[in-house]
């Protein structure tokens, strides 16, 4: 197993991604997505992605890796932006960036994204906004496809994992992040346990007859198996939040909502961004904030754990370790990148790992 310095996998993104036809900006955009994607432990939104996107432009031709994004709708708190069929990342980033400017001088705005590839680690762009001083939170559906989760006391993939991130900034801390599925998982860990060859823990998937499974080749088998909503035994809970994405990031992006559609696949993303000064004093805020943390940290532990986490704590130690001791990659995934590089062209044996 491979252990690579995010800045050599960095380099080595930036190369695959240029050989794939991306502009140098673009392919630094997503090459650095997907790394810290890695950096922060959501190795399932990280480089493993990189040869499925390889086969998304040069098998399926369903990505146009020289896209340019572009505002098809605008008014002043709110926009509508078409990726035009181009990389996730640079659609996204480019609604992101669009949406920050309209949010600091109208205090509130939103903004979507349709005909795009997969956008990555939906908690990259509400980051984007808290970085900026603002708060954001962002609704992510499949658009029309929606094959992957089942419904609440469903057994077949009616929905997309559908997932949802919130991101506020503090004072002297980074932001406060929540990066979640409504699905017990996002199908990117089966992918990865099934190239680690690993079980899944149980709970997070049916087989195609309905009966739980850790086996990953059951879900990705054909018949295929489905993933289970958010809550297990409360299910109902998850398979309403999915709901939700559906209504808002497909339905305010007009990429549409689960049909079961396997001829498009895009994601559709609604995000919005809140100005906290149109509000509130900012130090209020931030006190208020500082306060909430503490007392919730204050809690007595439960047997066997050592302390109370709140969102973003796990994902900031992440990146903290893995920029020291580096990113490690698994063998399959690491093969994969290789092979798909050499079918472009690149030379690997050139890569330096550090």
């Amino acid at each position: 197993m491979p252990t690579v310095t995010a800045d050599a996998l960095r380099r080595i993104g930036c190369a695959f991604f240029e050989a794939l036809g991306c502009r140098p900006a673009d392919a630094r955009i997503i090459a650095d997505h997907l790394v810290q994607s890695n950096l922060y432990g959501h190795d399932s939104h990280g480089v493993v992605l990189m040869p499925m996107y390889a086969r998304a432009v040069r098998e399926e031709q369903r990505v146009d890796p020289q896209a340019v994004p572009e505002v098809a709708r605008e008014h002043p708190c709110t926009a509508v932006v078409d990726a035009n069929h181009g990389f996730g990342q640079v659609g996204a980033t480019f609604a992101t960036e669009i949406l920050i400017q309209k949010a600091q001088q109208y205090g509130v705005a939103s903004v979507s994204l349709r005909n795009t590839s997969h956008i990555g680690r939906v908690a990259a762009y509400p980051l984007m906004v808290a970085e900026a001083g603002l708060i954001g939170l962002i609704f992510v559906n499949a658009g029309r496809m929606g094959f992957q989760v089942a419904p609440f006391g469903g057994i077949d993939g009616r929905l997309g994992t559908n997932p949802l991130a919130f991101a506020a900034p503090r004072r002297a801390d980074a932001p406060f992040l929540v990066d979640m599925t409504s699905s017990t998982v996002a199908d990117g860990k089966i992918f990865l346990a099934a190239n680690k060859g690993t079980p899944l823990p149980e709970g997070w998937i049916v087989d195609a007859a309905g009966n739980p499974s850790t086996a990953p080749e059951d879900y990705f088998g054909d018949p295929r198996g489905a993933v289970l909503p958010l809550g297990g035994p409360l299910g109902h809970k998850g398979f309403a939040l999915s709901l939700i994405m559906e209504i808002c990031g497909g339905g305010l992006s007009g990429q549409g909502m689960s049909q079961g559609d396997m001829r498009v696949m895009s994601n559709g993303v609604h995000i919005t961004a809140y100005d906290i000064a149109q509000f509130t004093d900012k130090e209020d805020f931030y006190r208020e904030l500082e306060a909430l943390i503490s007392h919730v940290k204050s809690s007595r532990t439960a047997p066997g754990v050592e302390e109370i986490v709140v969102p973003g704590e796990p994902e900031y130690r992440s990146e903290r370790e893995r920029s020291q001791a580096g990113i490690p990659i698994d063998d399959t995934t690491w093969e994969k990148i290789c092979a798909a590089a050499r079918d472009m062209g690149l030379d690997t044996t050139t890569w330096k790992l550090c």
